[in-house]
């Protein structure tokens, strides 16, 4: 049954399709299509067309099998184009998502511009239902209540309505009695099922996310299920896990880091293959860099996806699990420009995919970073895509005249210029993710992905004094592939908020085995059976008076007690003497991880002597000598090359500075020393 991952991505949509035949080893095929940014699944369906797809049957030992990772959400959010929702709360708190938490944006400003509600004033309502902090009633729902919450919300006519009452994570009965007085044609989130979690204000955020976007996912899912009648299509989650796509749907605000946690979960699975169990992971894709953490500590214990309950989608907090990444408007799309000071920009606007960079022969007209790339050599015209898609240098090379001639510089130097620039931006970003976690760099293995990352790896690694770089195996598409390799997972929570000291276990065990049992029950319907899922339960806690917490993994409350101290210690430089919260309860259910492996590469039976006849050579920009151009499936495992060199393949580049040497592994991932 063929298994096939994609990651609709701003620029490409990439596709990495797995066939296994009886007693052969899996082969693993990779594509890549521009997006279709207004319409995903057009992409989606052609990358299919083109890979052969389209005749497979549509039994259920036939279909085809896709995981997907999709920005529908992403984009909707930030583009600010979520569906019409009316929020629901309690009385007095109806300006609870616009008040926020009163942090400004520009500090000194003192004409700031105003900000945009997240939901108008008149589709905010207040009703009863109000519970104390223990629980209790304070305030009944009546009837009347919720007949005027009826007749208001049929007047209004939104699509989706969000609910978000005080306490909710304590008592759901009143949330989830307004949610039965809403339209059967409105789409409905709950808080109470959304983040059953303290925090009014990022309950609500979260669960208004859900529902805005809600009616976009579901549309969109429901579309490319009817186009795809021969797959089963599943979705990544912003948490690593995989999801069916008829469940998605309901639970859109776990979509918003999709892409991403595919790109993290393979960076991972590769990582483990080549016993690097401390990486720096760094996605450079066409529109956007994304930057994570995967540390397995310096004694290379099992390595896992470093997740956080504190990200952020443009200006708003979201609650739920995610991959803890941080991102910047820095990819090959991005567009350079020259201020009115006569300094050089780039980014983070990007030409996206229509019309692309210059070089792409779309009508793009502004220089970009694979312009630049191009213009050096680095990129090479005939092997873009595998020589599928030529680049126009002539097209490039008038672009970047237009920044070359304001700075007095020639088209070589400019192109360096924004290399320059691009990799400073980038720089800072990877040391959000190390430095300012109290990592060394240099401790590190730089893991570089995405379409563009190879083009900038060593020069990245420098800057940052790392020794170690890791170029994996369809680098160019590691997102997608990563989604191959993700188990089916659910990630549940709950606020308890307890002095540690003061946890009966019983009682604790009791909440786990409730939430453990809501995450299996969903996966027995995926089809799993019960012996192959795993309960993982885990913690948030902190010392007593503080605000953020830690995530450990819950064994007993005197080990926990020892771990926080530990990490608080690692974290902050200090340990007190203070006594210590339990504020939430986690509990993730995840399915077997998918049995995907990669062919392993043999040793050469004896060095290719003739190895040079088949080596092209080509000029850079700013290296003396022809430089040596290496296809990549033309290496051997063991096999040395020295830099300057340029390896490429058909969804990527990797050039090797000088100074920089680069062995393929037995799986086929490049492994660079300095």
């Amino acid at each position: 049954m063929p298994l096939l991952g994609v990651d609709t991505g701003g620029t490409f949509t990439d596709f990495v399709l797995l066939t296994e035949s009886d007693g052969q080893a899996p082969v693993l095929k990779v594509h890549k299509v521009l997006s279709t940014p207004k319409a995903p699944e057009q992409a989606i369906l052609q990358g299919i067309s083109e890979l052969g797809l389209n005749e497979l049957g549509s039994g259920e030992n036939e279909k085809l099998i896709v995981v997907h990772g999709s920005t529908v959400a992403t984009n909707a959010v930030l583009e600010n184009k979520g569906v019409r929702t009316a929020y629901i709360t309690n009385y007095g708190l109806r300006d609870l998502l616009s008040i926020g938490r009163q942090a400004r944006r520009e500090l000194y400003n003192l004409n700031p511009q105003p900000i945009q509600p997240p939901v108008p004033r008149d589709l905010c309502l207040e009703t009863g239902g109000r519970l104390t902090s223990d629980g209790e009633e304070l305030e009944a729902l009546s009837d009347e209540e919720l007949a005027v919450l009826k007749s208001t919300l049929e007047k209004l006519a939104p699509q989706a309505v969000a609910i978000n009452l005080l306490f909710s994570w304590l008592d759901d009965q009143y949330e989830k009695r307004i949610a039965e007085i809403v339209p059967k044609s409105m789409f409905v989130s709950r808080s109470s099922a959304v983040l059953p979690e303290y925090r009014e204000y990022e309950r609500g955020i979260t669960t208004w996310l859900n529902a805005s976007v809600g009616p976009i996912v579901k549309s969109y899912l429901q579309r490319l299920c009817k186009a795809l009648p021969q797959a089963k299509i599943s979705v990544m989650q912003s948490a690593g896990g995989i999801i069916e796509a008829e469940q998605a749907g309901e639970q859109a605000v776990h979509l918003l880091l999709s892409g991403p946690a595919g790109g993290m979960a393979g960076v991972m699975h590769v990582g483990q293959l080549a016993n690097e169990h401390r990486l720096l992971g760094f996605d450079m894709g066409g529109t956007s860099t994304d930057v994570s953490l995967v540390d397995g500590g310096l004694a290379g214990k099992k390595i896992e996806l470093q997740l956080t309950t504190e990200g952020h989608i443009g200006p708003y907090p979201v609650g739920v699990p995610m991959v803890d990444i941080h991102t910047i408007g820095a990819g090959g799309g991005s567009v350079a420009s020259v201020d009115g000071g006569g300094l050089l920009q780039v980014g983070p606007e990007s030409a996206g995919a229509d019309p692309g960079p210059a070089c792409y022969g779309k009508g793009g007209t502004r220089p970009t970073v694979s312009d630049a790339n191009l213009v050096l050599g680095r990129l090479r015209a005939d092997a873009f895509l595998g020589g599928g898609m030529p680049l126009d240098e002539t097209a490039a090379r008038k672009a970047m005249a237009t920044v070359a001639r304001p700075m007095g510089l020639s088209l070589e130097a400019a192109a360096q210029g924004i290399i320059d620039v691009t990799n400073e931006n980038m720089v800072r970003a990877l040391r959000v993710m190390s430095v300012q976690r109290g990592l060394d760099p240099a401790e590190l293995t730089l893991a570089c992905f995405g379409g563009a990352g190879g083009l900038h790896v060593c020069a990245l690694a420098e800057l940052l004094g790392m020794q170690k770089a890791l170029v994996p195996i369809h680098a160019g598409v590691l997102s997608a592939l990563g989604m191959l390799v993700a188990p089916r997972a659910r990630h549940l929570s709950r606020t308890l908020n307890l002095l540690l000291s003061a946890v009966d276990e019983n009682d604790l065990n009791n909440e786990i085995k409730k939430l453990a049992n809501q995450g299996r029950q969903a996966l027995l319907k995926e089809g799993f059976a019960e012996k192959d899922i795993s309960i993982n339960p885990g913690v948030d806690v902190r010392y007593r008076g503080q605000s953020s917490v830690i995530n450990l993994p819950w064994n007993n409350a005197r080990q926990t007690a020892e771990d926080f101290h530990v990490k608080h210690e690692t974290l902050y430089g200090h340990r007190l003497d203070l006594e210590i919260e339990l504020v939430n309860l986690r509990v993730k259910v995840q399915g077997p991880r998918p049995a995907v492996s990669f062919s392993q590469i043999k040793d050469p039976e004896s060095e290719p002597a003739t190895r040079e006849s088949f080596v092209q050579k080509a000029p850079l920009a700013g290296i003396n000598e022809p430089v040596s151009i290496y296809a990549r499936d033309s290496l051997t495992a063991g096999e040395t090359i020295s830099g300057p060199a340029l390896i490429t393949e058909t969804v990527s580049t990797t050039f090797i500075a000088p100074g920089w040497n680069c062995v393929m592994d037995r799986y086929g991932s490049l492994r660079l020393s300095r």
